[in-house]
């Protein structure tokens, strides 16, 4: 989890106002603080679901995530729990960043040249791979194997989170191997969501996403610069998707394909155009204020803010549209979607009969040696192998002792695991179980991280 230097001063600052609290702030920072979607919030939602699900209030918790809502033009209506609208409508928000992040790295980042990408590939395999296995050997004759989707994935924010408490003392290519990691990973999730857990496919539902995503598509290269007729054409996606019975989290990740990651300007191109355009403001602004020889005038006024304005657009103009997405989503996912998603989702009642029913029950272990075992043996031995073979090669500054915390930190799948958990069964004893697994089983993989972290830590230095 990369800190802002804004952020890092306003750190040191507190140290003068509270010495005693440096060592706890500094701490806990990376969970609550970031340019990226962050775990701290969400961590924190999810013990409060674990709390009221297990207090006297849980059925009027219960019941209030159940609550019905309709939506309805004309013939057309549409009903779903208050639950269910977090994850058709909020939870593709989140997905739109994952897209952006996997199109950024494809394109500019770790996977934008094969060479480097075979290395993080290769573990993404594994890690997908011999999870999934896992699950099989342990599932396979038994209702729980419809679930092994919930093995697959891995949670990006928790991971980064543990990544930034050891930001100073890893080198840059831990996180950026783990995003690479991630967006391959993601990738494999967002598969499996389409094609393993979506319902009957409705074509006309598939004609207006398509439509949108062209419509999109044809603004974006026409240079159309206004938000709204974007943000039309992104609900009409939205429902398209809705409509077609793939899950509405397939729409977020289309629109974060659709988000470029190339800045209109340069930074050359900037830099070459910068100089004229402030010198014909300085002149405006001096003829404006009265400190050249000339009175006042309107026109030279109207001149300089003319320039001020050209100068704002052409900056931005060297922000990529994908980064400012990024920026502008990210809080609200952090802090309002994610949380909500938590608490909407996971309502695990733990009691001596659900964990007796765990127990015995061939889910809950197949989760966890999925997630806990199966993830960072598949992305350690495969990545290794591609090595050994020449197929890849280790990142500069990176150890393996790195690479084994990477892949310990993959065992965390909750925030996706728990929502392939919940397109698997439904409702019911299974969905239980399962979401007791995953919670635990995320717990184990963040302690296990932790640990290397800790280990790759000392290595590095």
């Amino acid at each position: 989890m990369a800190i802002t230097p804004r952020q890092k001063g306003a750190t040191t600052a507190k140290r003068h106002h509270a010495p005693a609290r440096v060592e706890f702030l500094d701490r806990i920072e990376p969970f609550f603080a970031g340019k990226d979607v962050i775990g701290g919030p969400l961590l924190l939602a999810t013990l409060a679901a674990l709390l009221f699900t297990n207090s006297p209030l849980r059925e009027n918790y219960e019941r209030f995530w159940d609550t019905q809502l309709h939506f309805g033009f004309g013939q057309r209506s549409v009903s779903h729990s208050l639950a269910e609208w977090i994850d058709d409508a909020l939870l593709p928000l989140f997905f739109i960043i994952i897209g952006a992040d996997v199109k950024r790295e494809l394109l500019r980042g770790a996977l934008s040249q094969w060479r480097t990408a075979i290395f993080p590939l290769a573990g993404a395999i594994g890690g997908m791979l011999v999870p999934v296995f896992f699950f099989w050997l342990i599932a396979r004759d038994s209702d729980a194997i419809t679930g092994w989707g919930t093995v697959i994935a891995m949670d990006t924010a928790f991971g980064l989170a543990l990544i930034g408490l050891f930001a100073t003392r890893l080198p840059d290519g831990v996180r950026a191997l783990f995003l690479a990691f991630a967006a391959i990973d993601d990738i494999g999730g967002l598969l499996v969501i389409a094609s393993a857990y979506s319902d009957t496919i409705y074509l006309d539902g598939l004609v207006i996403a398509a439509a949108g995503f062209a419509a999109i598509y044809l603004l974006r290269h026409l240079g159309w610069g206004a938000n709204i007729p974007y943000i039309l054409l992104a609900l009409m996606l939205w429902v398209g998707i809705l409509r077609s019975g793939i899950h509405t989290t397939i729409a977020g990740v289309l629109l974060g394909f659709l988000v470029p990651v190339y800045p209109r300007l340069s930074r050359k191109e900037f830099a070459n155009n910068l100089q004229d355009e402030v010198d014909e403001f300085q002149d405006a602004h001096r003829l404006a204020t009265g400190e050249a020889q000339n009175n006042e005038d309107d026109r030279s006024e109207n001149k300089a803010q003319e320039r001020l304005g050209y100068l704002h657009e052409m900056t931005g103009a060297t922000h990529a549209t994908g980064e400012r997405v990024i920026t502008l989503l990210s809080p609200w996912i952090s802090y309002f979607v994610l949380p909500l998603f938590a608490l909407s989702n996971v309502r695990v009642h733990v009691s001596p009969d659900l964990i007796e029913d765990s127990l015995h029950s061939a889910l809950a272990p197949a989760i966890l040696i999925g997630l806990c075992l199966g993830k960072p043996l598949g992305f350690f031995s495969f990545s290794w192998i591609a090595t050994r073979l020449g197929f890849a090669r280790l990142p500069d500054d990176v150890r393996w002792p790195m690479i084994a915390a990477i892949g310990a930190l993959a065992g965390i799948g909750f925030t996706i695991s728990l929502f392939i958990s919940g397109l698997a069964f439904g409702d019911g004893r299974l969905q239980e179980i399962a979401s007791l697994a995953i919670i635990v089983a995320s717990a184990l993989a963040g302690l296990t991280g932790y640990a290397a972290l800790r280990v790759a830590a000392r290595v590095s230095t």
